[in-house]
């Protein structure tokens, strides 16, 4: 059975979905079954992992308004072993839509329980807000990174998005856990930079990623060419960052091979 980690943050710019995109290709490229969710309207994960949303016919959206067979919404990518569920703007629509449908919450969760069992890991993408898409997605998932940028708002909303975590945990979802705070945007030149490196280690200590996502400008070029950092230039600081995280998590999840725990034995 897959393991569901949904990446939310309400506050926007924060590398939500450049995490999104790099963590499922960095886990596709070690040999996980991936599977990317885009649950975000604006469908930036989409167009980020190579797909023009508007041709899109059969979405995240089909399969929660509509019921329809979410293997039939799903794409494949230029990456072995990472498949899309694609957005699209109908999206925006949903939570209107939504509102008067019984176990409205758990919409999401009846879809991803259909293809779990397919994937190794499923990355949720979530909107920048804590409307019902991403309260359907914190209850599909079994866990939550929240990516936290490097700047002087950093631990701003951040109380309000723990406190959601919390209501979601004790309402709707009793097995979510905290998978991580990502520290991201880092600029290892600025002073600030590593005043919020220090910060969030002291207010959330173990919580708290290893890795940390610096800024590279191969990151940000990488979208605009519909790919992955990790296709787009594997030997750059942002594909190496994110493939640290993802063996972050395979190994906090106790996921290694027996080969690569030996390798690690001997480091």
């Amino acid at each position: 059975m897959g393991k569901i980690i949904a990446l939310a943050n309400q506050k926007g710019g924060v590398g939500k979905t450049t995490s999104s995109i790099n963590l499922a290709a960095s886990l596709a490229v070690l040999e996980y079954r991936t599977l990317l969710v885009d649950a975000d309207p604006q469908a930036n994960s989409t167009s980020g992992i190579g797909y023009d949303p508007r041709t899109i016919k059969s979405s995240i959206y089909e399969c929660i308004i509509n019921e329809i067979d979410p293997a039939d919404a799903i794409q494949s990518t230029d990456t072995p072993n990472l498949d899309l569920l694609p957005a699209h703007i109908d999206l925006v629509g949903a939570e209107i839509e939504m509102i008067n449908l019984t176990n409205r919450e758990y919409k999401m969760k009846a879809v991803l329980d259909r293809i779990r069992d397919n994937y190794d890991f499923i990355i949720i993408d979530c909107s920048p807000s804590l409307g019902l898409i991403t309260i359907n997605a914190l209850t599909a998932a079994d866990s939550v990174i929240i990516p936290v940028q490097c700047e002087y708002f950093a631990l701003e909303g951040l109380g309000k998005l723990l406190n959601t975590i919390k209501i979601v945990q004790n309402r709707l979802n009793t097995e979510l856990q905290i998978e991580g705070i990502l520290l991201t945007m880092y600029d290892v030149r600025l002073r600030l930079s590593n005043q919020v490196v220090e910060e969030v280690k002291t207010h959330f200590q173990d919580l708290v990623f290893d890795t940390i996502i610096q800024r590279n400008t191969r990151l940000s070029e990488a979208p605009s060419y519909g790919i992955s950092v990790i296709m787009h230039d594997a030997n750059c600081k942002g594909a190496i960052n994110y493939l640290n995280l993802a063996r972050e998590i395979i190994r906090k999840n106790g996921l290694l091979s027996s080969e690569e725990a030996e390798k690690e034995a001997l480091v």
